[in-house]
C-alpha cells in the first residue's frame, strides 16, 4: 500500500508509521529522515539543504520534493511505503502527484491522526523539550490548521479517519483496520 499520514504535531504519525510499516511491510520514509541522511551522506541535495538549513531557512519545496522522488524511486518503495511528514500542504501533493504519475503509481489510502487540542497540548509539553510551551504548540496547531488541513478536503476521496486518542497499541491496531476496510479498486 502506498499510504500518506497526516495530523497535527503530537498525534503519533511518527511513532505509528514505524509500527504499521513493520504490519504492512512497507518502508516508512520520513522528510526528517530523508534531510538528516542526504546531509550526513553530502548527497548533491543534502549539500543544498544544508545551506538553507545553516542560514535558518526552511528548505524549499523543490528540494524536498527531488528527495522524496528519489526516494520513493528506490526498489523497496516499489510495491508501497508510508509517508511521513510529506505533503505538508496542496502545492506539495500535487507535486507528489506528478511523483507518483512519473512512477506509474498512485496512493491507496491518506491516513488522518485525529486528536483533541487539549490532549495535544498535554502529549506535547509531557515530552519536556525546551521548544514545547504551551504557547508554542498552540503556535504549532495553528500552522498545521493554516497549511496541512487544506489536504483533508484535497484527499477526500482516499482519506482514511483514524481515532488517535488512547494507547499506542490501540490506535495502531484502528489505524490497521481502518485501512483492511478500504475497498481496492
Amino acid at each position: 500500500m502506498r499510504i500518506v499520514l497526516v495530523g497535527p504535531p503530537g498525534a503519533g504519525k511518527g511513532t505509528q508509521a514505524a509500527r504499521l510499516s513493520e504490519r504492512l511491510g512497507a518502508p516508512h520514509i520520513s522528510t526528517g529522515d530523508l534531510f538528516r541522511d542526504n546531509m550526513k551522506n553530502e548527497t548533491e541535495l543534502g549539500k543544498e539543504a544544508q545551506r538553507y538549513v545553516d542560514a535558518g531557512d526552511l528548505v524549499p519545496d523543490e528540494v524536498t520534493v527531488a528527495m522524496v522522488k528519489d526516494r520513493l524511486a528506490q526498489p523497496d518503495a516499489a510495491e508501497g511505503f508510508l509517508l511521513d511528514g510529506f505533503p505538508r500542504n496542496t502545492s506539495q501533493a500535487d507535486e507528489l502527484k506528478k511523483v507518483l504519475d512519473d512512477l506509474d503509481q498512485r496512493l491507496d489510502a491518506v491516513l488522518l491522526f485525529e486528536v483533541d487540542d487539549e490532549e495535544l497540548i498535554q502529549r506535547l509539553t509531557a515530552r519536556g523539550r525546551s521548544d514545547d510551551t504551551e504557547d508554542v504548540i498552540r503556535n504549532r496547531q495553528e500552522v498545521y490548521r493554516q497549511q496541512t488541513a487544506p489536504l483533508v478536503e484535497y484527499y477526500r476521496d482516499i482519506l482514511v479517519k483514524v481515532d488517535a486518542m488512547g494507547s499506542v497499541d490501540e490506535v495502531t491496531d484502528r489505524a490497521t483496520d481502518a485501512l483492511a476496510d478500504e475497498p481496492e479498486d
